[in-house]
């Protein structure tokens, strides 16, 4: 599959990583232009481009974004691709925002506004850099390290789904995007080690008053 990579920190370099040596064709790209990504590319083994050409590039787009830079993405190059939300809310970076303060919006949610005609799936924004270019750790139970997964559109959810395993980790479907909250930053399931099984479980058992100690995942 092609898949066009706007934004290419750490999360994004290293689930690049990941699909180019499952076999999928990946051209990244950032903020700066192709010629700020071509050392990384050669280093990935995977093509380089604007955010525009990777848009177009891609079967599928992955965004990897700050929330400030959402303004900034190639919307109709986007047109109505499937597109792979990882991003995660920082107010410390982000600046702080009401609407996911209080719950009235998701970090998907606030994306598929901004990309109207896109098919949004968030994925990925919860697993650290270091164990997404391991593809995935050991878990309590012994099971493969599960990555949860939401989308109003559970086929595109599927698709997904299947990058997620191609990755090294196991899939689960939460539902649709206004339940992606679940596993936002610093929710009890965020950047943890768990099976399917007991990811299920955290994601059910999460409440809106549920958060970790902020940075807590990192350790």
């Amino acid at each position: 599959m092609r898949i066009g990579f706007v934004g290419s920190g750490r999360l994004g370099q290293a689930l690049a990583k990941r699909l180019v040596a499952a076999g999928h064709d990946i051209m990244i790209s950032n903020s700066r232009g192709r010629e700020a990504v071509l050392q990384t590319a050669q280093d990935i083994g995977c093509q380089a481009g604007s955010a525009s050409d990777a848009a177009r590039f891609g079967d599928i787009v992955v965004v990897s974004v700050p929330l400030s830079a959402f303004a900034l993405l190639p919307v109709e190059a986007i047109g109505e691709r499937i597109v792979v939300d990882t991003c995660n809310y920082y107010p410390t970076r982000d600046g702080v925002r009401p609407e996911l303060e209080n719950g009235g919006e998701t970090t998907s949610s606030l994306l598929q506004k901004t990309l109207p005609k896109a098919v949004v799936v968030k994925a990925f924004n919860s697993v650290l850099a270091s164990h997404l270019a391991r593809g995935g750790v050991a878990t309590p139970d012994g099971e493969r390290h599960a990555l949860p997964i939401a989308s109003d559109d559970p086929a595109a959810g599927a698709i997904v789904g299947k990058l997620v395993e191609d990755a090294g980790f196991a899939s689960v479907f939460s539902g649709p995007i206004v339940e992606s909250w679940r596993f936002e930053r610093a929710r009890p399931g965020y950047c943890r080690a768990l099976s399917a099984a007991m990811l299920r479980q955290v994601l059910a058992e999460t409440q809106r008053s549920d958060f970790v100690t902020e940075g807590s995942w990192r350790s």
